[in-house]
């Protein structure tokens, strides 16, 4: 009985760290996990043959061309949405390049080589972007990360929300030399997000940055339950159906408001 459980607990432990690994693999969206997480969300109504990306119809825009990074979590990712997203969405929209740099479940605030800031510092810093995309990320919030304060020293303490976002900023500015854009997420309910949508209007007056707010407008997020089924797999994650016909447009609206501004 002793030599079965020797060999029996060794087989039971490797097979739920393995489960575990793909489970871990598959929400984080790396290695060859992803193909799990997008078996799992290949049912959704929202991500139907009807809402492909690859029926989305290219407009006229002044970013024809032109080079854009964008930099997430789960959301850029297109953690519910079979890694279809906002750089996928843009790129098909507006005829654009686009380099996107999302890793699930990660936050804005530094504390590790997965944030949002780590990973900044490892773009190309000779790659030409035309414009910065950053998702004000719902991890930050979901994990209550400190707020934090806007910098009146230029000293960004990046273990808050608010420094992680004002480096983020001049990061991007002073390495690309090109516009920065923050876009939020539609509502849901999170007194700690909304302070983040505030703080981030605060920055916007602060640095002159676009920002695309799906969150504050209510009558955007009108949508009725139907609607919020097929375009929402939960609070925070759109499906394809999500980001091409409900997002999407107004994110381009207000994308396109901005960039005539800064002529």
């Amino acid at each position: 009985m002793k030599k079965r459980l020797l060999i029996i607990i060794p087989i039971i432990i490797c097979t739920v760290a393995v489960l575990g690994l793909i489970c871990v693999g598959a929400f984080m969206g790396y290695g060859p996990f992803h193909a799990v997480r997008n078996s799992l969300t290949a049912s959704y109504e929202g991500n139907g043959e009807e809402y492909s990306f690859d029926k989305i119809e290219e407009i006229s825009s002044p970013l024809k061309g032109k080079n854009i990074c964008v930099l997430g979590s789960s959301v850029v990712y297109g953690y519910a949405s079979q890694e279809c997203s906002v750089a996928e969405y843009f790129g098909a929209r507006f005829g654009c390049n686009y380099t996107k740099e999302a890793v699930s479940g990660t936050t804005l605030v530094d504390t590790g080589k997965l944030s949002y800031v780590s990973r900044l510092r490892e773009l190309d810093k000779n790659t030409h972007y035309d414009l910065f995309i950053c998702q004000l990320s719902t991890n930050d919030a979901t994990k209550k990360k400190p707020l934090g304060e806007i910098s009146t020293d230029g000293n960004f303490d990046t273990s808050t929300v608010t420094g992680a976002m004002e480096y983020i900023i001049n990061y991007a500015r002073i390495t690309w030399d090109c516009p920065v854009v923050f876009f939020t997420g539609s509502y849901y309910e999170s007194k700690e997000y909304a302070a983040m949508v505030t703080r981030l209007g605060e920055l916007k007056k602060k640095y002159g940055i676009g920002v695309i707010d799906l969150y504050s407008d209510k009558a955007f997020n009108s949508i009725g339950e139907e609607k919020r089924k097929l375009y929402m797999s939960d609070n925070i994650h759109p499906t394809k159906a999500g980001y091409r016909d409900w997002w999407g447009a107004e994110m381009e609206k207000q994308l396109l408001d901005y960039l005539k501004e800064q002529k």
